[in-house]
C-alpha cells in the first residue's frame, strides 16, 4: 500500500515535488543569508507552513478547476500548468500585494519591492491596512461563481435537494445573482465601523470585482457566438477560460496572502511558501481531472461551490468582521469531505 501511494505521488506530483524542492532550497539559502543557520531553520518551518496554508485554503479550489479543466484539450490545459502557474506565482503572490501597496503609497514597483525588503514590518501595515477593500473585490468575485453555479446552472444531480431546488428556482428573475451580491456588500459595509471614505474604497473594490466577473462572462459569449451561455463556454479550453481561473485563483490567494503576513514579514519566503503550495494545488486539479474523480464523486462539485460561498461571505463579512484563516480552510475542507462521504455513500446505494 505503501508504494502504491508512492507511485501515485511520484507520477502525478513530480512537478510540486521538484518545484518545492527548488523553493525550500531558495528559502533557506535566503534564510542562511539573513541570519545563518537559526535563519535558515526558521525560513525551512515558515516555508512548511504557508505550504500547508495555501493547500489547506484553495483545496476547494483545485476541485472547481478540475470542473472546468476537464473539458478543456490538451493546449489550454499545458497553459494552465505552465504559464497560468507563472501569473498565480509570481502575478498573485508577488507583484499583486507590491501593486496594492505601490499604489496607496505612489511608488513605483522597484520602489514597493525594496520597502519589502528593507522594512518589511511597514510593507506589511500598509498592505494589511487594505485587507478590507482587498477582501471586497475576491469576496464578491467567488460569490457570483457560488450563486450562478447553484441559481443559473441547470443542474440534474442535488447534494442538498431542499435548498439547492429552491435556488434553483429564482432563475426566472433576470440579474437575480447581481442584486444579491450588491445587496450584501452594500449592507455589510454601511453597517461597519469604517469611515465614509473607507466604506467608499470597499464599495469601488466590490464593483471591480462585479465588473471583473461580468467582463470575463462577456468576452466568453463573444468567443462562442453560437452560445449564450457565459458558463458553458468557460469550461471550453479558451482565453476566457484561462482568464476565468487565473482571477478565480486570484481571489482564493486572497485570505492566504493576506494571511501570510500575519506568519512572517518576509516577502521571499511568502513567495516561495505560498509558489509552492499554488503548485501543489495545480497539480491536483490535473490529477482529479486524469483520474475522472468528479464523475465517480458526483457531489464534490458541489461541496467546492457551497465551500466558495462560504468563504465569499466570509471575505465580504471580513470588512467588519474579523475571521481567522484557519476557520476558513477548516469550513472548506469539512465541506469538500462531506461532499465525497455522500459521493461514496451514494454510489454504494446504486443510485447512478
Amino acid at each position: 500500500m505503501k508504494n502504491f501511494f508512492l507511485k501515485i505521488i511520484v507520477k502525478h506530483f513530480w512537478g510540486t515535488i521538484l518545484v518545492s524542492i527548488g523553493s525550500l532550497g531558495i528559502a533557506c539559502w535566503w534564510g542562511w543569508n539573513l541570519n545563518g543557520q537559526t535563519g535558515m531553520l526558521q525560513a525551512l518551518w515558515i516555508f512548511l507552513i504557508l505550504l500547508i496554508l495555501e493547500i489547506s485554503l484553495s483545496f476547494d479550489n483545485a476541485v472547481v478547476n478540475a470542473s472546468i479543466l476537464k473539458n478543456w484539450n490538451k493546449f489550454w490545459q499545458t497553459i494552465f500548468l505552465t504559464l497560468g502557474i507563472l501569473i498565480a506565482v509570481f502575478g498573485m503572490r508577488l507583484i499583486f500585494p507590491l501593486f496594492i501597496v505601490g499604489l496607496t503609497t505612489n511608488m513605483s514597483l522597484l520602489e514597493t519591492w525594496n520597502l519589502a525588503l528593507e522594512e518589511p514590518l511597514l510593507y506589511s501595515e500598509i498592505l494589511l491596512e487594505h485587507h478590507a477593500q482587498i477582501s471586497a473585490f475576491g469576496g464578491v468575485f467567488l460569490l457570483l461563481i457560488f450563486l450562478d453555479f447553484f441559481i443559473s446552472s441547470k443542474k440534474k444531480i442535488f447534494w442538498i435537494k431542499p435548498l439547492e431546488i429552491q435556488l434553483q428556482k429564482l432563475d426566472k428573475f433576470k440579474g437575480i445573482t447581481i442584486l444579491l451580491t450588491l445587496f450584501l456588500l452594500l449592507i455589510l459595509t454601511w453597517t461597519s465601523e469604517l469611515s465614509t471614505s473607507k466604506q467608499s474604497e470597499v464599495i469601488k473594490f466590490g464593483l471591480w470585482g462585479l465588473l471583473s466577473y461580468l467582463s470575463i462572462n462577456l468576452l466568453c459569449q463573444s468567443l462562442e457566438q453560437k452560445s449564450t451561455d457565459a458558463v458553458e463556454t468557460i469550461k471550453k479550453g479558451s482565453i476566457g477560460g484561462f482568464i476565468y481561473l487565473e482571477v478565480l485563483d486570484a481571489s482564493f490567494s486572497i485570505d492566504a496572502v493576506v494571511g501570510a503576513f500575519a506568519i512572517t514579514k518576509d516577502v521571499v519566503i511568502i513567495m516561495l511558501g505560498l509558489g509552492a503550495g499554488a503548485m501543489a494545488v495545480r497539480s491536483l486539479t490535473v490529477y482529479l481531472v486524469k483520474k475522472e474523480t468528479l464523475k465517480e464523486l458526483v457531489f464534490l462539485e458541489h461541496g467546492a461551490h457551497y465551500a466558495i460561498g462560504a468563504l465569499a461571505l466570509i471575505m465580504v463579512g471580513s470588512v467588519q468582521f474579523h475571521i481567522p484563516e484557519i476557520i476558513t480552510g477548516t469550513i472548506g475542507l469539512i465541506l469538500i469531505l462531506l461532499s465525497g462521504y455522500s459521493s461514496i455513500k451514494r454510489k454504494k446505494l446504486g443510485s447512478f
